[in-house]
């Protein structure tokens, strides 16, 4: 099936897709994205209509296909997608743990879906739940109340917050989603025309908009910025594992707090969340002392 609109772009840097689009995927077996290597399909609800995007990159430039009424602002917003304006020569870390991840991963590149509802949803899926069981849960929903992506690619599109705000709980319990983050959910729906303005915003005004939302604190509010705003020096405060994985990283200190995690990412102001991302991808985590959280199978319940 040929594109609604095509168009190719230079490539003056190294770009690994993969590492770059990864924070889009929630899961294996996310529906609404496919990433193979240097060939990456991905789907949206823009503000012109629903697109699939599809990616491919040859050598030195990068062709960009894609299918739907938001064909054309998904093509334009690629390089905002793929941090063209990300700068990671400026990075230059005194760490080397730190220098030595940044030296490997040299395509790795932070940029900008500006779909604000689009990462929202899952984060909310994600609050105080193990990550399997949030993917779990968010390809089901999906499957469940999406509906198929333009173009050839078997994608699905995100629900639309106008089917959110009319589906009953009962629905999406057998999902695994217990009501309260649907009500989380359904309330960023109920705003999900005044929360795509928010992508033009400066990042710290964004997040503090967003957290006016019932149920969206400190966590949720940075995990969208870092995605949506593309925001390079956000930190998810809030979140359990990263002041440990921080702490053990930069000091191997097996233990942290929040405050101790802040410090030490000091120095890479401007940069901290590269910092993290590169420690996320040297699989570096802090020494276990207790049990895992327990997956929950709300749909039994």
């Amino acid at each position: 099936m040929l594109p609604d609109v095509r168009s190719t772009f230079a490539l003056p840097f190294p770009l690994d897709l993969g590492l770059t689009l990864a924070p889009l995927r929630h899961g294996g077996t996310d529906p609404t994205i496919r990433v193979e290597g240097d060939d990456v399909w991905r789907t949206g609800r823009t503000p012109a209509g629903p697109a699939t995007l599809h990616l491919r990159q040859n050598g030195s430039t990068l062709v960009a296909d894609a299918w739907g009424l938001g064909a054309g602002w998904m093509v334009e917003r690629v390089p905002q997608l793929l941090g063209f304006d990300d700068r990671p020569q400026d990075f230059h870390p005194a760490d080397a743990m730190l220098l030595d991840l940044h030296r490997h991963h040299p395509g790795l590149r932070l940029g900008r879906t500006q779909l604000v509802f689009e990462a929202l949803l899952p984060t909310i899926l994600e609050q105080k739940v193990p990550g399997v069981e949030a993917w779990r849960s968010y390809g089901q929903l999906v499957r469940g109340l999406g509906e198929p992506a333009p173009g050839p690619a078997p994608l699905t599109l995100q629900p639309s917050p106008r089917r959110l705000l009319t589906t009953p709980y009962w629905t999406v319990h057998r999902f695994g989603i217990e009501r309260r983050r649907f009500a989380v959910i359904q309330a960023a729906a109920a705003h999900a025309r005044r929360l795509e303005p928010t992508a033009t915003m400066p990042p710290l005004e964004a997040r503090q908009w967003l957290m006016r939302l019932p149920g969206i604190g400190p966590w949720s509010a940075a995990e969208v910025s870092a995605v949506a705003y593309g925001d390079r020096d956000v930190v998810s405060l809030g979140d359990y594992h990263l002041p440990h994985q921080v702490a053990w990283a930069l000091a191997g200190e097996p233990r942290g707090t929040e405050a101790r995690m802040l410090e030490l990412l000091e120095p890479y102001r401007g940069h901290r969340a590269r910092v993290i991302r590169l420690l996320t991808l040297g699989g570096i985590q802090a020494p276990r002392f207790g049990p895992r959280m327990r997956l929950r199978r709300i749909a039994a319940i």
